[in-house]
């Protein structure tokens, strides 16, 4: 069997096997080497940082179209010349036992090509969101890693922290009743000396608020709801058409859900908005910030406050990292599979759709 075959069946399938009968999360020794994949801001900024705080994995290779960033990051993190990759030589890395994991952390229209490579390598993916440019996109990532035997994660890392997990199971739990109506709202202020040649300026590499910002928006309505939309309308309301002549600086969209549950959504990169907030029967609830780096703080109208748990940043994406990495060794399923990415980039695929169209209803 050839090595990169018995990687895989170690980290995934053989990997519960192995451990020790009583095996507790946090008690295994074993940590496993993840290869961060583009070295823009957040992979400088948090990923890197956050690596040298976990307890289950560890940074051990870097794949970069930068090649004079190189010499900064081994500097800094000691990387070995044998295990950093151009894109051109990404595929070698199936011959490479230092890397278990490779982080995909590049624009948008590369997540799905370089999440091919990696499963067809033998290698776990952990992708950052949004999962990819589209749902046919997203179905081709999970079938390659599903085929090579391999995890997908999505990062998003607000599923790994704990307000928003306390109200995943609020959604279930109905604390103040049938919950009535939804608000999401995620955006920034960007571009106030105007624009440059950010990608994120860019329609074919998944520029635009929608792709950055509003994923946020669409995974939030569907956990704090704990339901599918059924239907969607949306429009753009980009102002700065100078600057975002190709894609959009704002786009609201509604959400339908059974039960009649509406979740009136806005994403902007002219409006700095961080906002989850829910209306029920007998009260409300809310975090905001709800998907800062240091944390998510909320209230709620009975007087309970959520504080932020975790810590300053770097500590989410240590958190995240770490719960991918425990379920990996323990042979179980991420807390964000690639599904949960789909699901999302169906969702995305209705919005433009709709936009396009007019703010036709789109039915999912």
């Amino acid at each position: 069997m050839p090595r990169r075959r018995v990687l895989q069946t170690l980290a995934l399938a053989g990997a519960a096997a192995a451990l020790p009968r009583g095996f507790a999360a946090g008690s295994s020794t074993r940590r496993l080497g993840v290869a961060i994949v583009g070295l823009g801001g957040y992979s400088g900024e948090l990923l890197a940082p956050a690596l040298q705080l976990t307890r289950h994995c560890r940074l051990a290779g870097l794949v970069t179209g930068s090649p004079h960033k190189i010499p900064d990051w081994q500097a800094r993190y000691g990387i070995a010349d044998a295990n950093i990759y151009s894109y051109d030589e990404f595929h070698r890395i199936a011959d490479d036992p230092d890397i278990d994991v490779v982080y995909i952390a590049t624009p948008n229209h590369l997540h799905k090509p370089q999440a091919l490579i990696a499963a067809n390598a033998g290698k776990h993916v952990w992708c950052e969101k949004p999962m990819a440019m589209d749902a046919a996109e997203g179905e081709a990532m999970i079938r390659a890693c599903r085929d090579n035997r391999v995890q997908l994660a999505i990062g998003y890392r607000m599923q790994h922290e704990p307000n928003t997990r306390r109200f995943m199971a609020m959604a279930q739990e109905r604390p103040f009743g049938r919950i009535v109506q939804l608000r999401a709202e995620a955006g920034w202020l960007g571009w106030r000396q105007g624009a440059d040649d950010a990608w994120r300026l860019d329609p074919a590499r998944g520029g635009g608020a929608m792709y950055d910002m509003g994923v946020y928006c669409v995974n939030a309505a569907r956990y704090s709801s704990g339901l599918e939309p059924v239907a969607v309308r949306a429009w753009d309301e980009t102002a700065r058409r100078e600057i975002f002549p190709a894609v959009d600086e704002t786009t609201r969209f509604t959400l339908e859900f059974a039960d009649e549950i509406v979740a009136e959504c806005v994403t902007s990169f002219g409006r700095n908005l961080n906002t989850l907030h829910i209306d029920c029967e007998r009260g409300w609830y809310e975090l905001s910030p709800f998907q800062a780096y240091d944390g998510n703080v909320g209230r709620a109208s009975d007087g309970t406050r959520f504080a932020a748990q975790l810590g300053e940043r770097p500590r989410m994406q240590a958190e995240q990292m770490d719960q991918d990495a425990l379920a990996i060794l323990e042979g179980r399923a991420p807390r964000v599979p690639g599904e949960e990415g789909l699901r999302d980039m169906r969702v995305v695929d209705a919005v433009f759709a709709s936009v396009r169209n007019g703010n036709a209803r789109v039915p999912l």
